[in-house]
């Protein structure tokens, strides 16, 4: 029986602790002790969040208010309140990044010999050049639009760099137009370095906006130019496809993606000199409000900063290069041999990705495999798994693969990739329409020979990250490769139902979402309670992205309240209250921000002493639950279970300078290292596992 959904006042807002998040993101940016390219990354990463934020989070709330749906989230506040408390919160957060850019940063760079000339400092060769670049590079690409009855507000794109100008004067045709519109070509890059000679610096970088506003009125022969202002809008960026009406997913998702660069405007950031004449036009152009309005001093997107620090080859002011770990058990011996003794584990980025990339690649190269069944969700434009799947199809291989068509931003990529795999032979299935297909899991079938004769055998990867190199070196992951038959079998029933119809047969091993993972998760939370009301040992650790789902809080709170002592590592947002008297006084909450972006999720139940350990695709949200095709597995090899607790959390347990402990109210305070040594649990597993370059 289901336990009563926990009240208002004991839940934190998902908006706001999405924003908190990026508060702890930003403080690495502040910190010293954080390689000064690494912090200017921090800040662009920042900025990208925010981005997103605002395309996904605040959209919806606009839309809601617009809809006057006032139906309050599970913490009692409603879309119009919501929106209030995040535009403060996301203020300060934008003033923030701006001063710690501006203020230390950038300083602390300049110091280093990596500098940003301003307009009125540049020397008269730096001036020059800059001519130069302008009338060669940008002038034979920009398209000035005058705004007049023939020429309407241009379709500005979302979150594209504009100039917005304002002249005085009448052109050829006699034309008084007070306004004019610059946009900037995407393929024009932001940042332009200078010659060491010219910069007079190593590494000396000058803005695309500096460059235009410096030669704008080369762009409007003789009228005289009172002013121009950087600006840029974000629009709501959700994809709507009506699931109940669509015949065909791929050929809805395409039509859908063309609208997605002019959806409705959401926010607008200008430059802080924007004379209030103007402000007022562009945001009765895009149909906004003053809440929608963020001045900022310095770019409008801090985004595009993420070039310099691969441009400028400082290793000292970088966090240091490694090489990945390989297991032990790889040495030199072939995968499947290894795999039929025994289950592999493989903890990126601190352990390589290559082992993946060769289970795959063995699909198009091995005589002796007949098939494979590959989930794809997130995976890149460019992508090596990709085109060793297309290659495996080519030759005749069995290849399947399950295209998640609405992994959020990455739709046009994985559109491709389905055509590609489509053209060579593969069978390309969209998934379940109305559950995102999140697991990360890949099936290989191959004939062996045995004392049986030939058989056909079965091999496995699943995984909580993503099947992509670039992220592999980014993120913190978990990935198990095993030959265990009966794990095998549960994969390939989950590949049974995404292909094909029927109903959802009962797993060996793995707890899957839509169906059990959610009651399974329940179940092992109440036998904890049920363990410590009878005066046992009781234990919970849970490691994930994000926790808000209601039920789950609640049983979790039920469980404190029993004697459990439970430890959550919730990197992002939670919506659950620690450490109240009498609700949540055995519940620590922390999140650890460091160099990697911390992504796996494992669960511990003590469960009497068994200590089972599981890993999963899917973080403790209603979507992950209810609406997604999620798996969450055991790790059942005990050596490697204790591999798990030693790397995936107790070292994020012991964190003291990366690991932010999270107080009742929501709030978050970064622990630091008194008596004793430092700990950090990405440096160590770092010195552990992988090697110095």
């Amino acid at each position: 029986m289901n336990r009563r959904i926990p009240p208002p006042a004991q839940f934190l807002n998902r908006e706001l602790e999405i924003l908190e998040f990026n508060r702890r993101v930003l403080a690495q940016a502040a910190d010293e002790s954080v390689p000064l390219l690494e912090r200017l990354r921090f800040i662009t990463i920042v900025s990208s969040n925010l981005d997103e934020f605002f395309e996904i989070r605040v959209a919806g709330l606009k839309e809601q208010i617009k809809l006057g749906l006032p139906e309050p989230g599970p913490d009692g506040h409603g879309p119009a309140d919501v929106f209030a408390m995040v535009n403060k919160v996301a203020r300060a957060i934008v003033a923030e990044q701006y001063q710690l850019l501006n203020g230390t940063v950038l300083p602390a760079l300049a110091r280093e010999g990596v500098v940003f000339p301003r307009r009125e400092e540049w020397t008269a060769a730096q001036r020059q050049w800059i001519r130069d670049y302008f009338f060669r590079e940008l002038l034979p690409v920009l398209t000035p639009i005058g705004l007049d009855p023939a020429h309407p507000f241009p379709r500005v794109l979302n979150k594209s760099l504009n100039f917005a100008v304002e002249l005085e004067g009448r052109d050829a045709f006699g034309r008084s137009s007070r306004a004019a519109i610059v946009q900037a070509p995407r393929a024009l890059p932001r940042l332009i370095r200078l010659p060491p000679a010219v910069g007079g610096a190593e590494y000396a970088f000058v803005f695309l906006s500096s460059i235009l506003h410096a030669h704008v009125g080369e762009l409007f022969s003789g009228m005289h130019v009172e002013g121009c202002y950087q600006f840029r809008v974000t629009r709501n960026s959700d994809l709507f496809v009506d699931e109940e009406e669509i015949k065909n997913l791929h050929t809805a998702l395409q039509g859908e993606l063309l609208h997605r660069h002019f959806g409705d405007a959401v926010r607008l950031e200008v430059a802080d000199n924007c004379s209030e004449r103007m402000v007022e036009f562009l945001l009765q152009q895009f149909g906004l409000q003053a809440p929608d309005l963020y001045r900022v001093e310095g770019p409008v997107n801090l985004y595009r900063m993420r070039e310099v620090p691969d441009q400028v080859d400082r290793p000292e002011l970088k966090y240091p290069p490694f090489q990945p770990g390989l297991p032990t058990a790889l040495d030199g011996t072939d995968l499947f041999e290894v795999l039929k003794k025994q289950d592999l584990l493989l903890h990126h980025p601190f352990q390589s990705f290559l082992p993946v990339i060769d289970f795959i690649r063995t699909t198009a190269n091995d005589p002796n495999v007949i098939a494979i069944k590959q989930t794809v969700y997130r995976t890149g434009t460019d992508s090596e798994l990709m085109e060793i799947l297309v290659d495996a199809a080519r030759k005749g291989k069995e290849v399947t693969v399950v295209v998640e068509l609405m992994a959020r931003f990455d739709e046009e990529a994985n559109l491709n990739w389905a055509a590609r795999l489509e053209e060579v032979g593969a069978h390309v299935v969209y998934g379940v329409v109305g559950h995102k297909t999140h697991a990360k899991m890949s099936l290989i079938v191959r004939r062996e020979d045995s004392e049986q004769g030939s058989v056909l055998r079965r091999y496995v990867h699943v995984a909580t990250g993503n099947y992509h190199p670039r992220t592999a070196r980014l993120y913190t992951d978990f990935g198990l490769m095993s030959a265990n038959e009966e794990l095998c079998s549960d994969v390939n029933e989950v590949f049974k139902q995404l292909t094909g119809l029927g109903r959802a047969s009962k797993m060996k091993h793995i707890w899957y979402s839509p169906f059990t993972l959610h009651k399974r998760i329940v179940a092992a939370i109440r036998e904890e309670a049920k363990l410590a009301a009878e005066g046992k040992p009781a234990r919970i650790i849970a490691k994930m992205n994000a926790l808000l789902e209601p039920q789950i809080i609640e049983e979790l709170y039920a469980a404190s309240g029993a004697g459990v002592k439970i430890d959550l590592i919730v990197r992002g947002v939670c919506a659950l209250k620690p450490g109240i008297p009498e609700l949540s006084e055995n519940i620590r909450v922390r999140s650890v921000v460091g160099r990697f972006l911390e992504h796996s999720r494992v669960f511990y139940f003590n469960n009497g002493g068994a200590e089972d350990v599981y890993l999963a695709s899917a973080d403790w949200m209603d979507r992950n639950f209810f609406r997604r095709i999620e798996l969450c597995f055991p790790v059942l090899d005990p050596a490697l279970k204790r591999r798990v607790i030693r790397e995936g959390l107790q070292p994020y347990l012991d964190d003291n300078c990366q690991a932010w402990v999270m107080n009742p109210d929501g709030g978050y305070e970064l622990l630091k290292p008194r008596r004793g040594r430092r700990r950090s649990a990405q440096e160590e597993l770092l010195f552990t596992l992988a090697t110095p370059s």
